[in-house]
């Protein structure tokens, strides 16, 4: 079982179902209503885990009812919870996620909340645990300079790094330079490269613009249009898979970051990590929720979607 260190953010997902988004002023009416656990850091952990690797989670939460909910996850789950600090200064954080009831595509705001309040220090005690681990990840539910240092720290140890960034916002190029793996989507690429990603070409652009500013590899994930992976000697397109009708595409991203932390951890080669990562995704959607939603080891399994 690899370690898998992940520096994150857990929040309480607040999802609510309707056939449109409200413009501002104005209240629709919803069809459902669920809460559930969530979090970038947090549902990438749950799906690492579920996956048989052997995940520890670098976070922050309250002393509240979410927190709770947090805890209670992690511990169900099995992950080593030693790195996650409690905090009665500050509330967990929570989101509130609209999905369209057919389509299942969302929209989404974020308070990170007590997981924007972790330090470097903080960060610091868990340098032994990432100093045995396979691979090192990390989201932008952080401050920028949180994820520079957890970075440079895996880097500095030697395991390899993976930034998801999500939600994307503009990084400086010495963040790219402790990239040994970046995973925007389509939205996210799009905003960090300034290229329009539309499709696998124009993907295959904007990681070009990436690799440019120093990470080694570039995932752009593209939704039911699968994932271009791009490095300096690679560019490959891996298509989706369909494991059955979609219900919600939240937590898609964080079942494939999760998903392909697993496969690279593992020793599998990078297109093989991404077809793996992509088959997780493609279960997720097929159910509601984000950490929820994310498949185990067995269920990847017995789908057929691999060899």
């Amino acid at each position: 079982m690899p370690r898998i260190t992940i520096l994150g953010t857990f929040v309480a997902d607040l999802a609510f179902r309707a056939d449109r988004l409200p413009t501002w002023g104005e209240t629709v009416l919803g069809s459902a209503f669920r809460m559930g656990p969530g979090g970038k850091g947090s549902n990438q952990a749950v799906a690492a885990a579920r996956l048989g690797a052997n995940v520890s989670i670098i976070s922050k939460v309250g002393l509240d009812e979410f927190g709770n909910i947090a805890r209670r996850t992690w511990a169900d789950e099995g992950i080593d919870t030693r790195f996650v600090v409690d905090t009665a200064e500050f509330e967990t954080g929570s989101s509130t996620i609209t999905v369209h009831e057919t389509t299942g595509n969302n929209a989404i705001v974020v308070v990170p909340g007590s997981g924007f309040r972790i330090t470097p220090d903080e960060v610091e005690l868990a340098r032994d645990a990432i100093a045995e681990s396979a691979m090192f990840m990390t989201c932008l539910e952080l401050p920028i300079a949180i994820v520079r240092h957890g970075l440079a720290l895996a880097r500095s140890l030697g395991v390899p790094t993976i930034l998801n960034p999500a939600p994307a916002q503009p990084l400086a190029d010495d963040v790219y330079a402790l990239c040994d793996y970046i995973t925007p989507n389509e939205t996210e690429a799009t905003r960090l490269s300034g290229v329009m990603v539309s499709n696998a070409e124009s993907a295959a652009r904007a990681a070009e613009v990436l690799l440019a500013r120093g990470a080694r590899t570039v995932i752009v994930t593209l939704g039911e249009g699968g994932a271009m992976i791009k490095t300096a000697t690679l560019t490959e397109h891996v298509p989706s898979f369909r494991a059955g009708a979609v219900v919600e595409t939240t937590g898609a991203g964080d079942a494939f970051n999760g998903g392909l932390a697993v496969a690279l951890a593992e020793g599998k080669e990078i297109v093989d990590a991404v077809r793996f990562g992509c088959a997780v995704a493609a279960i997720c959607v097929t159910r509601y929720g984000t950490t929820p939603a994310m498949p185990t080891r067995g269920e990847l399994s017995a789908s057929g979607l691999l060899p």
